[in-house]
Formats: C-alpha cells, sequence, structure tokens
C-alpha cells in the first residue's frame, strides 16, 4: 500500500448506519417533512396546464365565450370594404408592368388612394398580380365592370374583388355534381 493508496474499510460502523439499519425501528416509521426555509412551511403552488385553479378556469371560459369583434357581414356573398377603402385585385398583369400603366389605365375610374405591385425577387418581374385601392365603392366597382376581360400590355387582365362576405361564386364556374367521383376499384 505504497505508492501513495490508502485502504478502503468496507466495514460498515456504528456511525455509517442510516435510520432505516438502526434495530427497533419500522421501516414503515413516519419521516419527517423538511419546511422550507424559504416559503416558511406553506405548500408550495403548481403551475402549468392542469393545475389551474377553478376561478382562473371560469375567468378564461368568460373571456373566450365573450364576443369577438368582427365585421358586419350580413346581406349575404358580395364585396367586402377593408379598413381604408375598397380595394379590387387585378390578375393577368404583364410582367413587364410598372404602376404608371396600371396608374394609366385604372385612374379614369376615381382617385386611386393605393396601388400594390407586387415584384418577384429572383427575377424582379411583376408576380402577375396588383392590388389597387379606392375611396369609394362606385368607383371600384365601375373599374369592375369596365376593366375585366381587357388587355393591358398584351395581356388579358382579370378585375374582381380583393374581399368579400361569405361564399364567393365566380362567374364561369362549371356547376359540379352533389356527388364525389370515385376512385376505380383495385385490381389485386
Amino acid at each position: 500500500m505504497g505508492n501513495g493508496e490508502e485502504a478502503v474499510d468496507f466495514e460498515p460502523e456504528e456511525d455509517d448506519l442510516m435510520d432505516e439499519d438502526v434495530e427497533g425501528s419500522s421501516p414503515r416509521a413516519a419521516i419527517p417533512k423538511l419546511k422550507s426555509a424559504i416559503t416558511g412551511g406553506a405548500s408550495k403552488k403548481i403551475k402549468g396546464r392542469g393545475f389551474r385553479e377553478e376561478t382562473a378556469e371560469a375567468e378564461r371560459n368568460a373571456r373566450l365565450s365573450a364576443p369577438f369583434d368582427s365585421l358586419d357581414s350580413q346581406g349575404g356573398p358580395g364585396p367586402e370594404r377593408s379598413i381604408e377603402g375598397w380595394i379590387v385585385l387585378v390578375t393577368g398583369v404583364n410582367e413587364e408592368a410598372q404602376e404608371d400603366h396600371l396608374h394609366n389605365a385604372f385612374g379614369e375610374f376615381g382617385e386611386i388612394k393605393n396601388l400594390h405591385l407586387n415584384l418577384d425577387r429572383r427575377s424582379g418581374y411583376v408576380k402577375g398580380y396588383a392590388l389597387i385601392e379606392y375611396e369609394n365603392f362606385e368607383e371600384a366597382e365601375r373599374a369592375i365592370s369596365e376593366m375585366d376581360g381587357n388587355e393591358l400590355l398584351t395581356q388579358t387582365i382579370h378585375v374582381d374583388w380583393a374581399f368579400s362576405k361569405g361564399p364567393f361564386r365566380r362567374r364561369n364556374a362549371r356547376r359540379r355534381s352533389p356527388h364525389r367521383s370515385r376512385s376505380p376499384r383495385r385490381r389485386y
């Protein structure tokens, strides 16, 4: 045992014995609970899902059942006003179109409040649609009725409302049968 090694004794001594090993004590004896110095012995509050108090749960349900703010959409399908004005969606816009081309074409129907022409980041060309905002409903409606199907820079554009109430039906939509088509059965 030279080389700086220390001998280890594996025989238990009397002071090494734990409370369970002491003779005369029952293995089921109650162990006293320690009180926390921080909380002063108060029970710990459990946080998280599933451990909420009933008052907090009732408060949450009351908040979620309250009426939410919404726009009045009574009257069935039709155009919907945005917060600032009436927005018209123009699709089929030529990729080389400029804002000036759209201002010239749609400016004759009324004052354009805002015109948004999205560009593709990679190519730098127009993505193919534009959003035009009018102050008045009549101006926007006239722009839609007169410009839908017209040509702008050698391409036919389609003009319609950007926002609509309820279910929206297209003018040229084909009638679909109420029964879904089924795939043929597999042959094994």
